[in-house]
């Protein structure tokens, strides 16, 4: 499995923001539901930044795509991907130990 960090931000493009503000909990809905599913991991309100950072746990990043863009609300959510390795996963000397070779 690949973990990504996933900044959501709100990005209300070609809809009000009152039509934003109302449609807002089927975006929660949707994802809640991956979150209950195990595909989400940790998910945090971003204070004064009008968005999210959530945790996704995916085997590829088509399948990362497929959550983000079947989400109702993503026309009007910017998002930006941070791929991350979880601690142990990789040898953190190799690329060292390389270079000194």
């Amino acid at each position: 499995m690949a973990l990504f960090a996933v900044l959501a931000t709100q990005n209300p493009a070609g809809i009000s923001a009152d039509e934003f503000r109302a449609r807002l909990p089927e975006g929660f809905a949707y994802t809640k539901a991956l979150a209950d599913k195990g595909v989400i991991k940790h998910s945090w309100v971003r204070v004064g930044a009008a968005g999210g950072l959530l945790i996704y746990d995916v085997g590829s990043h088509e399948e990362l795509l497929a959550h983000l863009y079947d989400n109702p609300m993503s026309p009007h959510l910017k998002f930006e991907v941070i791929p991350l390795a979880v601690p142990g996963s990789f040898d953190s000397t190799a690329y060292q130990e390389k270079r000194d070779a």
